[in-house]
């Protein structure tokens, strides 16, 4: 039987990704600058894979969804310019809980991320598949690979992306972006508020105005037009799949850095399916 988005929507927000400690932990754990700079490279190459659309459009178009196509080619647009945003915030936290700055230019990029990546390779090196040349978990890799998949452009896999994207614009504007406000601004550890430009990257995605929930209103609408029973499971695989490999990701971020202890909960029977 044929679910409706929302019933889909709120099966996604069950998912015990929603229900994971990891920002909860680093809010209490107030992590040093080099941990911090770790857990940012994870999340920011996360998150850079997250935004080209790449082939992804195309593939919606010749299957005949042009109006998930204009909604997609919506939400790649919106995220341009994001990752130098992202990278200026990231330095500008570590600065403020630092003993002397560790970035003298906030809004150098390459140097930014290059840093970032320097102390993950000096806390997490040792972690079993864990890439060197990347700065790479092997569970970030995993949730990478998911966006990796809007190079192809077959039906099979334009509808499990378009179902990644659904779990993945809930899971920015419900989990990540509140989970980051309640670590960073909520906490009072790092002296920030969303007012200073150095915060721009979370103020704009921050709240009713803000980008992500546009983006999520965008990509249910999709759905909406998009999902029938032939499609459903496709849609499905792609939207649980995803929400799989980032709770493992950050699975790996809780226990390696915030020495949580945090195991895995068995997967749910819908995600499986």
């Amino acid at each position: 039987m044929l679910q409706k988005t929302s019933e889909l929507v709120d099966e996604i927000k069950e998912h015990r990704l929603f229900s994971h400690p990891m920002f909860k932990h680093w809010a209490q754990s107030a992590p040093s600058p080099e941990v911090l700079g770790a857990m940012f490279h994870q999340i920011q190459c996360f998150c850079a894979s997250t935004r080209p659309g790449l082939n992804f459009p195309e593939g919606l178009r010749s299957i005949g969804l042009q109006r998930a196509s204009e909604l997609i080619d919506g939400i790649v647009a919106s995220e341009s310019g994001h990752g130098p945003e992202l990278a200026t915030m990231a330095a500008h936290v570590i600065n403020q809980i630092a003993s002397q700055p560790v970035f003298t230019d906030l809004y150098d990029q390459v140097a930014i991320e290059a840093k970032l990546k320097e102390f993950s390779n000096g806390i997490m090196g040792g972690l079993p598949g864990y890439d060197h040349q990347t700065g790479l978990t092997t569970q970030a890799r995993k949730a990478i690979q998911v966006f990796e998949k809007r190079s192809l452009s077959d039906p099979e896999t334009t509808l499990t992306s378009l179902g990644a994207s659904l779990a993945l614009e809930i899971v920015s504007n419900q989990h990540l972006i509140p989970g980051e406000k309640t670590s960073l601004i909520d906490s009072g550890i790092y002296g920030v508020s969303l007012d200073e430009a150095e915060m721009h990257y979370l103020a704009e995605h921050w709240g009713e105005c803000g980008a992500e929930q546009q983006h999520e209103r965008y990509v249910i609408e999709a759905i909406d037009a998009v999902m029938t029973p032939d499609n459903e499971s496709l849609i499905l695989a792609g939207a649980f799949g995803f929400l799989d490999s980032l709770a493992q990701l950050w699975d790996i971020i809780d226990a390696s850095l915030l020495q949580s202890g945090y195991h895995e909960a068995p997967a749910r029977l819908s995600a499986q399916a």
